[in-house]
C-alpha cells in the first residue's frame, strides 16, 4: 500500500514539472481574451403614438376627391368618404347611398369575428379511436374548422399548413402501435357547420357552388387541404404556401379529400386501412388520441384579408354565429355579423349582407359603414386583428401594388374589392405630415374598369399627403 502511494505521489510531482504527461503544470497559462462587444445602434421609432387631433384641410381633401370623381373610367355610380382620425368628415360624395361593396365587405366580417372570438385560439384537427370486441377498430378524423391543413408535416413557419396531415398520421400510427392495433377503418366527422354551407346567391339548383364561382369559393368545411385549391401543371402551387398563385379550381368535397389523404398516409406509416373513409360523427364524450393545431385565428384572419379568401370569410362569419348561438347557416352568419357591428355602434344603415365575403350578388352598404369600421381599426382596442390583417401597399396582400408613389409605401393599410361591375377600397392611412385618416370608395358599373381601378390607386396615394 505504501509503495502504491509513493508511486502516485512521485507521478504527480513529475506531472507538475512536466516530466510526465498530465493536466498538472507550473507553467503560466495564457488567459483567453475576447474582443470588445460591438456597440448596438439605437433604433428609431417604428410606430409612434397617433395624433388623433391632427385635422385635415377640407379643401385639399375635396380637391383630391374631385380628381377621383372626374377621372377616366370612374363613371357616375360612385361613393367616397374621407375622415380624420376622430371621425370628422373632410370630404364625401354620396356617402349615404348603398352600393355593392365586393370584398370590402370582408372588413365588416373581420371586425365582428375579431370582436367576438378568442383570436389566440386554434382550430384543432383530432383523431378518435373506437375499439371493438370483434377486432374492427375505427379511427375517426374530426375537423374543427382548419381549412388550411397541409398534406405534409406541420409547418411552424407558415399559416397555411401550420397543421400537417402527415404529422397527424404519424402520431396516430404510433398511438395505434402502442395499443397493438395494426388494422382500422377510417371515418371522418364534418358536422361542424351543419347541412347549409353555401350562401344562396352562390348555390346552384343541385345545392353545389355555381360554376362561375368555383375558383373563388367552396363550401365551408370543418377541414380542407390548402383551402381546397387544386393546383396543376398549368398552375403549380407556389413555393411559399402563404403566397398566392392565382385562382385554381376549388374542390367541392374538401373534408372527404382530407380523409382520403389521411387514410393513405396512415398506410404509409404501417397501418392497414380497410375500405374507403366514411362520413360519421366522432364518438361523444371521448378524448382524442392525437391532434394537430392550426395557426391562431388572428393569423388565419390576416391570411383571409390579405388573400381576400371568400371561403375563409364565410367561415369566420359561421364561427361568429356559433359563438353567439345563432343559426348554424349562412343566414345565421350574416345576422351575427350585423348584430356585433350594431353592438359596436357601427353605422349599418343601408347594410344588406348576401354573405360575409361580398362575393354573392345582392350585398349593399354605404361608404359610411366601411369608414366606421376603419375608425374602429384606428383606435384598435378589442378587434385588433381586423386592423393588423389589412393589406399594406408596397409590402403584402392584394393591394401590394396599389399605389403610384414609393413615398407612401407602408403608409396605406387597405382592403380591396373587385367584381365584374365593382371596384372598391377601404382602409386607413398614416399621413406623411402627421396624423391618420380613414377612407372608403365604392365604384359600381365603372365606364372603364381598369381605368377606374387605377384612379382609386392614385386617389389613395394622394390621401397620404393631406
Amino acid at each position: 500500500m505504501l509503495i502504491t502511494i509513493a508511486l502516485f505521489a512521485g507521478y504527480c510531482i513529475a506531472d507538475v514539472y512536466d516530466v510526465m504527461p498530465g493536466m498538472l503544470t507550473l507553467k503560466p497559462v495564457d488567459a483567453p481574451t475576447f474582443a470588445d462587444p460591438v456597440s448596438a445602434k439605437q433604433g428609431g421609432t417604428i410606430a409612434g403614438s397617433l395624433d388623433a387631433t391632427k385635422t385635415i384641410d377640407a379643401a385639399a381633401a375635396g380637391e383630391v376627391m374631385n380628381e377621383l370623381l372626374a377621372a377616366e373610367g370612374v363613371g357616375s355610380d360612385v361613393s367616397v368618404v374621407v375622415e380624420d382620425a376622430r371621425g370628422t368628415v373632410a370630404a364625401e360624395h354620396e356617402s349615404g347611398t348603398p352600393r355593392e361593396p365586393a370584398s370590402t365587405m370582408k372588413t365588416l366580417t373581420a371586425l365582428a369575428a375579431s370582436s367576438t372570438l378568442n383570436m389566440a385560439a386554434t382550430l384543432d384537427t383530432q383523431v378518435f379511436l373506437t375499439q371493438s370486441d370483434t377486432g374492427s377498430d375505427t379511427v375517426t378524423l374530426k375537423g374543427n374548422g382548419d381549412m388550411l391543413l397541409s398534406a405534409g408535416d406541420s409547418d411552424a413557419d407558415h399559416i397555411n399548413g401550420r397543421a400537417g396531415l402527415n404529422t397527424l398520421a404519424q402520431a396516430t400510427a404510433a398511438a395505434l402501435a402502442q395499443r397493438g392495433i395494426t388494422t382500422v377503418h377510417v371515418n371522418y366527422d364534418d358536422t361542424l357547420f351543419g347541412d347549409s354551407r353555401i350562401p344562396t346567391g352562390l348555390r346552384n339548383a343541385d345545392g353545389g357552388v355555381l360554376g362561375e364561382y368555383t375558383t373563388y369559393f367552396t363550401s365551408v368545411s370543418s377541414m380542407a387541404i390548402d383551402g381546397g385549391r387544386q393546383y396543376s401543371d398549368s398552375m403549380p402551387a407556389p413555393a411559399n404556401p402563404d403566397a398566392s398563385a392565382g385562382y385554381p379550381e376549388l374542390s367541392p368535397h374538401t373534408a372527404a379529400d382530407v380523409a382520403a389523404t389521411f387514410s393513405g398516409l396512415l398506410q404509409q406509416h404501417g397501418i392497414t386501412v380497410e375500405a374507403e373513409p366514411a362520413a360519421h360523427a366522432a364518438p361523444q364524450g371521448a378524448s382524442p388520441i392525437t391532434s394537430v393545431s392550426s395557426a391562431t385565428l388572428s393569423e388565419i384572419l390576416a391570411f383571409m384579408l390579405r388573400h381576400s379568401d371568400n371561403t375563409l370569410a364565410e367561415e369566420f362569419g359561421r364561427l361568429t354565429a356559433l359563438a353567439r348561438s345563432e343559426n348554424n347557416s349562412p343566414e345565421g352568419a350574416t345576422k351575427a355579423v350585423r348584430t356585433v357591428l350594431g353592438n359596436l355602434k357601427i353605422d349599418i344603415n343601408g347594410l344588406t349582407m348576401a354573405d360575409c365575403s361580398g362575393l354573392s350578388p345582392g350585398s349593399q352598404l354605404t361608404v359610411r359603414t366601411l369608414a366606421a369600421v376603419q375608425q374602429r381599426n384606428l383606435t384598435v382596442g378589442d378587434g385588433a386583428p381586423a386592423a393588423e390583417g389589412l393589406s399594406v401597399a408596397g409590402l403584402v396582400g392584394s393591394a401590394r401594388k396599389r399605389y403610384t408613389s414609393d413615398d407612401v409605401a407602408g403608409l396605406l393599410r387597405v382592403k380591396t374589392g373587385s367584381l365584374d361591375t365593382v371596384t372598391s377600397m377601404a382602409g386607413n392611412v398614416s399621413r406623411t405630415h402627421g396624423g391618420a385618416l380613414s377612407f372608403a370608395v365604392v365604384i359600381n358599373n365603372p365606364a372603364d374598369y381598369w381605368a377606374a381601378s387605377n384612379a382609386i390607386s392614385a386617389f389613395i396615394t394622394k390621401l397620404a399627403e393631406l
